[in-house]
């Protein structure tokens, strides 16, 4: 059973931590992007050290004090917010945003979990080297909620998710050890990998304090298109296309639905589709290429080799940064119209490729029993990650619906599973899919999660309520 974080704790925090670490919580703290829930905290802790980090932790497990750490708040699952229970302590990493080195002749930096995703990025730039993880929060998120939810992306295609850019990890355990994994090293077998282990588990086994990163050279060049394809399977087809001519080039393979362009003028966005009539499905494709490539004769290649497969029946490609530039924002917005619309219900899903369009063609009858919706479906279609979200027919708001909006999840999370899917593609379990592990989860696997928390935190302190419940 857990403490509050009661005042007599917080002044006994006080007296370990330098002035100033400790403070009210601000409403940016509490509150999550999509409004659904408000969270609590007694105080929120913002250490600028991992000793400070390592002092607060050892206290809240003297103490049984739970601990919710955040990293940007940019969560969409609820990781980062407690609405229940006693008082938790908030743990920010904010203050903690230091580079502590790069090595571009080793691809290697390493970097304290506060920094920010887009400074991250700079500092890379600013050595020749490029750092590929990209959010479309990239200018807010941190990296250290990018690692502990294994952040996905639109690059995941060529790079990978956050845990294939992490060498090694500094944390604070839930007993406040300190583990020191900052290697840089590609090869390191000594033992269990407690690094891939704290990736991914969303704060309920650690803090993650700091980050040794994967660099890559930066490509000589880059092109974009929006082509139109006439079905989610062609789509796949014009993937394998790409991969065939173009391997290990394929940086972003986006599909994008044209609901997605109809929300960005129903939410008042000034952005439009440059292929006009828009068609039913699109996708966006991004090639980065070394030297001595050229960059509008290659995406042209692949343009004409879909088209002569009956692949591709219209697009553009960008002549320019700025175009390129456009083309993006076009794809980045989607979330924010969607959020201006307000969703019924909202899915992230991966699926393995072959099974896209039949889950595409299956899921709309699969909820239409409960009531009249619009569907936009766009995402990551090179990794198989869709994010297939509902809404109320036009005219109608999202609190009419409220009563099946559980029926609606789960009848979309039924069919993913049936299919060999997962229902957490790229935004974690956090609290808002707490269920849906137990429901679909392997049993076996989630025995060995629990005999893990049990094992490196018994008290139950780090993130309670989040991933396991």
């Amino acid at each position: 059973m857990l403490n509050p974080c009661d005042p007599a704790f917080v002044a006994h925090l006080a007296g370990l931590l330098p002035e100033g670490a400790l403070t009210a919580p601000e409403p940016r703290h509490l509150e999550e992007p999509r409004g659904r829930w408000v969270g609590q905290a007694g105080v929120l802790a913002r250490p600028r050290t991992t000793g400070e980090v390592a002092a607060v932790v050892r206290a809240c497990a003297a103490a049984r004090v739970g601990v919710v750490p955040i990293s940007g708040g940019t969560g969409l699952v609820g990781g980062q917010i407690m609405t229940g229970g006693p008082l938790p302590l908030l743990l920010s990493v904010e203050r903690m945003a230091g580079l502590r080195g790069i090595w571009p002749e080793e691809n290697a930096m390493v970097v304290e979990a506060g920094m920010i995703l887009a400074e991250v990025q700079a500092e890379a730039a600013k050595v020749g080297r490029l750092f590929p993880l990209s959010l479309a929060s990239e200018g807010s998120c941190r990296i250290g909620g990018n690692l502990a939810t294994n952040a996905g992306g639109t690059a995941v295609l060529r790079y990978g998710n956050a845990r294939d850019l992490c060498l090694g990890l500094e944390a604070v355990l839930p007993d406040g050890t300190v583990y020191g994994g900052l290697t840089r090293l590609r090869k390191d077998n000594a033992g269990y990998d407690l690094r891939d282990l704290l990736i991914g588990s969303e704060g309920t086994l650690g803090v993650i304090t700091a980050a040794s990163l994967k660099l890559f050279p930066r490509p000589a060049a880059r092109v974009v298109a929006l082509l139109a394809v006439p079905s989610p399977a062609a789509a796949l087809d014009l993937l394998a296309i790409c991969g065939e001519r173009a391997a290990g080039l394929v940086s972003g393979f986006e599909l994008i639905s044209r609901t997605g362009f109809d929300f960005l003028a129903e939410a008042g966005f000034d952005l439009r589709a440059p292929v006009n009539p828009v068609p039913d499905w699109l996708v966006l494709v991004e090639l980065e290429l070394p030297a001595g490539l050229d960059p509008e004769a290659t995406m042209a290649g692949l343009y004409e080799a879909g088209a002569a497969a009956g692949l591709v029946t219209d697009g553009v490609i960008a002549t320019s940064e700025t175009q390129a530039l456009h083309l993006w924002e076009l794809r980045e917005t989607i979330p924010l119209a969607n959020r201006r619309v307000g969703a019924v219900s909202s899915h992230d899903i991966s699926l393995p490729l072959s099974a896209i369009p039949g889950f595409v063609a299956a899921a709309p009858a699969a909820i239409a029993p409960l009531g009249d919706f619009r569907v936009n479906c766009f995402g990551h279609l090179g990794d198989g990650n869709l994010h297939w979200n509902v809404f109320p027919a036009q005219g109608h708001g999202k609190a009419e619906h409220e009563a099946v909006r559980d029926r609606v999840k789960t009848a979309v999370h039924d069919l993913v599973h049936s299919l060999g899917g997962s229902v957490a593609a790229e935004h974690g379990v956090g609290r808002l899919k707490v269920g849906d592990l137990a429901r679909y989860c392997d049993p076996g696997k989630l025995a060995a999660m629990r005999a893990i928390k049990e094992a490196l935190d018994p008290v139950g302190i780090m993130n309670p309520g989040a991933v396991l419940g």
